[in-house]
């Protein structure tokens, strides 16, 4: 298990949470721009930790590498352990930080099959996106990676934000709903389609890449 990366995974994932809950409860930003400040944070840890741990910051990430054969069961399981983790010590900062929760959930209705679409399919876009520019041979060395996966973490926000609150992202569903931005009730929503997605940006990477 390699203990430097898990610990990159565990610094990036805590940085992504911990600005979701900062830009989403009581936001100092205006309406609108938390999905750039989410996806720029996102960018730069890819950036500082990529070369490291890959910069997956994210458990269907992790799942989509591993399905794609690019990391070991073992290191797997240390990424999504210090991925969670993470999301919940940065909910606790985020707790300690902005005291005044919301009374009831920032996001407390998600019908069922709009929100399972909407999880499914950006984390899908998301999961891809990583595979073909930071795991692909036809892209090896590029320098753009960072900026692709955090634009596609924007878009989905801005595109489905208003169906499902726009996780992507186990890590920060789990610690969005400990800070009260999503229903406990929901959970289940986001966990299943977003490792759905994930393997199946994985299987279409494979599909699609018969050499690699």
């Amino acid at each position: 298990m390699n203990t430097r990366a898990i610990v990159v995974e565990f610094i990036g994932t805590l940085f992504l949470v911990l600005t979701v809950g900062m830009v989403s409860i009581s936001p100092a930003v205006p309406d609108g721009f938390a999905p750039i400040a989410i996806g720029s944070i996102l960018a730069i840890m890819i950036f500082a930790g990529g070369h490291i741990s890959g910069g997956h910051y994210n458990p269907a990430v992790t799942l989509g590498v591993f399905l794609r054969r690019k990391l070991g069961l073992n290191d797997a399981i240390g990424y999504w352990i210090a991925q969670v983790v993470a999301g919940i010590v940065a909910a606790i900062l985020v707790m300690i930080l902005k005291p005044s929760l919301p009374d009831s959930p920032l996001v407390a209705s998600v019908a069922v099959l709009p929100g399972l679409i909407a999880e499914f399919l950006f984390t899908f876009a998301l999961v891809y996106v990583v595979l073909n520019v930071a795991t692909a041979r036809g892209t090896e060395g590029n320098s753009f990676y960072g900026w692709a996966i955090g634009f596609t973490v924007l878009v989905g926000a801005y595109a489905v934000g208003s169906v499902s609150g726009g996780s992507f992202n186990p890590a920060v569903s789990i610690g969005a709903s400990i800070m009260r931005i999503f229903a406990w009730g929901n959970i289940w929503i986001y966990l299943v389609a977003e490792l759905l997605g994930g393997a199946a940006a994985a299987y279409v990477f494979l599909f699609t890449h018969p050499g690699e």
